[in-house]
């Protein structure tokens, strides 16, 4: 009895299944291709920083009212490269041990009980021109924050225990130096091109005798940094100036002027003799860098954005660029290899490359490196090349601002090297001007393979004694000389 029920219902399944599929034939919308899609231009105003000044001292406020917090940033031009080389180890542990020293008042633990109780969180740094130092609370425990900061820069202790500990550490780091062949080899490189200047220095025992940290040296140090003349200050959160104008003037008159200026940083004198440096180490994977001297600057020049874009080109821009391309997707010898074009503002920067690839392959990468710098003087770009480029940097304008730190640190460094307070937005503009000529332009004035001076990390035995001699004169560098 049940089967005719379900006899008579199949017919009626088919015809509902066809009508179905009718209904979504007659459905169907035309695809567009995704090139044919139209968006509107992407509008964006990046935020407004307010700029005030303070008995002679520049600070910069941006308004962020979407969390209840505020952050205080510090920028003190001064750092270990303005001072002799007997002042190193105190100038680089300055900013370490006004966090960590103590104050007059506050031993290292009661500071630290007071930062975990307001939940105020520091950051202190330096680098060869400049101290760094960030105090962030809720906006009802900013007055705290911005005095203990003040307490912290202006009434250091240099607790003697806690002075012990950094040299303690840097002392280990020195010994354990040799062990990370990249490290070995960056810093080697620096001082082989560098010499006695600070960029080429590396911290030794030398530099770690008690009395090279002495509490003497730490106040001299901090006296000729630690002054108002060289002092920027920014300020960012749910906070505005009428709020916080009295908490700056207050901070600003605790920090005393500077008794005597510092100079500028020396003009470095890089070394010119190409050839092969070779660190002897037995290691699975040779560390490679090369590079020598351009006299590109910093500046709103059309050479400078054509070098940003062609650095991006030869080996800067990731997997789109050459270098890696010839090495990684190509040859296969390494996983990554760079490029590297360093422009200071004010002294020569450097032009090269960086790899890291079996001692067997060590040669034939360094050579493929070199020929593809070679292949962007004999012949220009791709146009497609440079539009990868700009584009990259113009998608991703939007990102420079994706926080008030970036934006606040940033107009910080330009105010301290004199840039143009609007140097991002005309970086912008210069990139968007480069042009496939301008491009081969730069690489043909200032690039030069047959200049490089490239340094090795690495086993001669597997790498071939007689291959490395094909490179050019081999100067060898044997390990034990780095402890």
């Amino acid at each position: 009895m049940r089967y005719p029920v379900v006899s008579s219902i199949l017919p009626l399944i088919l015809v509902m299944m066809l009508t179905s599929q009718s209904a979504s034939a007659q459905a169907v919308v035309r695809q567009h291709r995704a090139e044919e899609i139209g968006f509107p231009d992407l509008e964006f105003e990046p935020p407004t920083v307010e700029e005030h000044e303070v008995a002679g001292v520049t600070v910069l406020l941006l308004e962020d009212r979407t969390l209840p917090l505020a952050t205080i940033y510090v920028r003190l031009n001064g750092g270990y490269g303005l001072f002799s080389r007997d002042m190193y180890a105190a100038a680089s542990a300055l900013p370490s041990l006004i966090r960590f020293g103590g104050t007059e008042n506050l031993a290292p633990d009661s500071v630290d009980k007071v930062l975990e109780y307001y939940a105020i969180q520091t950051s202190f740094g330096s680098g060869g021109d400049a101290v760094t130092a960030t105090a962030n609370a809720l906006v009802q425990h900013f007055p705290v924050a911005m005095d203990l900061l003040g307490t912290l820069l202006t009434e250091p202790a240099f607790d003697s225990n806690e002075v012990e500990v950094w040299r303690g550490r840097q002392i280990e780091s020195v010994l354990r130096r040799t062990d990370d062949p990249v490290r070995l080899a960056y810093s080697e490189f620096n001082r082989l091109l560098y010499g006695d200047h600070s960029i080429g220095w590396e911290m030794n025992e030398a530099d770690l005798e008690p009395r090279d940290l002495s509490r003497e040296k730490l106040l001299e140090v901090h006296s000729r940094i630690v002054c108002r003349d060289n002092l920027i200050l920014g300020l960012a959160g749910d906070i505005n100036w009428s709020e916080v104008e009295p908490l700056v003037e207050e901070l600003v008159d605790r920090i005393n002027p500077c008794s005597v200026a510092l100079p500028e940083s020396p003009i470095p004198t890089i070394r010119d003799e190409p050839g092969i440096y070779l660190i002897e180490k037995n290691v699975d994977q040779s560390v490679i860098v090369m590079a020598h001297a351009t006299d590109l600057n910093l500046s709103d020049d059309p050479n400078y954005f054509s070098a940003t874009i062609g650095n991006s080109i030869l080996g800067g821009g990731g997997f789109s660029s050459r270098i890696l391309s010839r090495i990684r997707t190509e040859e296969g010898f390494a996983y990554s290899a760079a490029s590297l074009w360093t422009i200071p503002r004010r002294y020569p920067g450097l032009l090269g490359a960086v790899t890291s690839t079996s001692p067997e392959n060590a040669v034939p990468a360094i050579k493929a490196i070199l020929e593809t710098m070679q292949g962007l003087i004999d012949s220009p770009p791709q146009s497609s090349e440079v539009t990868t480029a700009v584009d990259a940097v113009v998608n991703g304008f939007v990102f420079n601002f994706e926080t008030s730190s970036q934006i606040l640190s940033r107009m910080m460094f330009y105010l301290s090297t004199d840039l143009p307070r609007d140097w991002l937005e005309r970086y912008l503009a210069g990139v968007q001007g480069v042009s496939v000529s301008s491009v081969h332009r730069v690489f043909s004035e200032h690039m030069q393979p047959e200049e490089m001076m490239v340094l090795i990390v690495g086993d001669s035995e597997r790498m071939g004694q007689e291959l490395l001699a094909t490179l050019g004169p081999v100067t060898i560098m044997r390990e034990g000389e780095f402890h």
